[in-house]
């Protein structure tokens, strides 16, 4: 490992779970944080540099696949998941959605420690964008959720924030119909487009000044959508 401690985020309900986890990260020359809930395990990873986030699937305030959800809007933090739940389809869940690895317990320590050596080694903390973003008059905090315009905070739908956060981060660039599909529904959605049509309308109601002649949510004809900051 590098001079600087890595920081690694550890989010588990359980206390017992989470002093074992962290005491053995310490010694291994990591500094853990705790976080008990997977809001806070978010509020933690925006709050410094983080290098590596130890997950539970099962969390008070939302599931692991939520949280993983959330987190890849904005960040490519690696996601070790230690989890009760074993099977194939929970495991494929989580690594579908974003997560890098996955280590069922019970677990031995040198089983965990050289899976977060791994990750550690593959992390690149410059490839992180940041949760934070502004266009026009919007604000939105992808880390907590929120989008405001004009310092009002919208209600946007969960299909909404995801079309959101998926536009901001692939700024720029242009999103096929079918990317967008998988990303905001999931597999198997890429042929249904005339849903993705009603909700861009939606968002530019919402986000633009004019929804008849948007300035960042833009269509590229025939192809599919560019989000313009």
């Amino acid at each position: 490992m590098s001079d600087a401690k890595p920081r690694v985020i550890v989010v588990e309900d359980e206390p017992q779970i989470r002093r074992f986890v962290s005491d053995a990260l310490r010694r291994e020359g990591c500094t853990p944080i705790q976080a008990g809930t997977a809001q806070q395990g978010l509020d933690e990873v925006v709050a410094g540099k983080t290098d590596l986030v130890v997950l539970d699937l099962g969390l008070p305030d939302m599931s692991g696949i939520e949280f993983i959800r959330d987190l890849r809007t904005w960040s490519r933090v690696p996601i070790l998941i230690l989890s009760a739940r074993s099977g194939e389809q929970d495991k494929i869940a989580a690594l579908d959605t974003g997560a890098d690895d996955y280590l069922a317990k019970p677990f031995g320590v040198g089983e965990l420690l050289a899976r977060v050596r791994a990750l550690l080694r593959r992390h690149r903390e410059d490839d992180d964008a940041s949760p934070h973003h502004r266009f026009g008059d919007v604000e939105a905090d992808l880390s907590r959720r929120i989008v405001s315009r004009a310092g009002q905070e919208l209600h946007l739908t969960q299909i909404e924030y995801r079309l959101l956060a998926v536009m901001l981060a692939n700024s720029s660039k242009v999103l096929t119909h079918r990317h967008l599909m998988q990303e905001v529904w999931g597999p198997g959605h890429g042929e249904q487009a005339h849903y993705l049509r009603i909700y861009v309308a939606r968002l530019r109601q919402k986000l633009e000044s004019d929804p008849t002649q948007p300035q960042h949510i833009l269509t590229e004809t025939g192809v599919g959508y560019r989000f313009q900051p």
